[in-house]
């Protein structure tokens, strides 16, 4: 099993678990880039907030619709770049994504 496969078990395995049915490990980190694995329970929802700077979302398993501006449903294998609008994630099935975002851009005195 490779470190992807494990990163999506577990994830799926935590979502299940879990009262809120969701689980996130950030997988890399280095200064205002972060790569989260997520998983979340069919039906659970991450509710509306802001993007940062940059951010993408790449469905490994499972299939999420994103709310907000500009819904869309998102599956298995489809990678989106999020809007720079307050928007929201629903599974609507078990679903495990990787979110990679950055959180400052250069010249921003608010990056890690």
């Amino acid at each position: 099993m490779t470190i992807v496969e494990a990163a999506l078990t577990t994830a799926l395995e935590e979502a299940m678990a879990s009262d809120k049915g969701r689980s996130a490990k950030i997988v890399v980190h280095d200064g205002p880039l972060r790569q989260t694995v997520l998983g979340l329970r069919k039906g659970q929802v991450l509710a509306e907030h802001n993007s940062p700077p940059a951010a993408s979302m790449y469905v490994l398993r499972g299939r999420v619709r994103i709310t907000g501006q500009d819904p869309a449903e998102v599956i298995a294998g489809e990678i989106v770049a999020l809007t720079h609008v307050r928007h929201g994630v629903e599974a609507v099935e078990d679903s495990v994504f990787l979110l990679t975002t950055v959180t400052s851009q250069v010249g921003d005195s608010h990056g890690n």
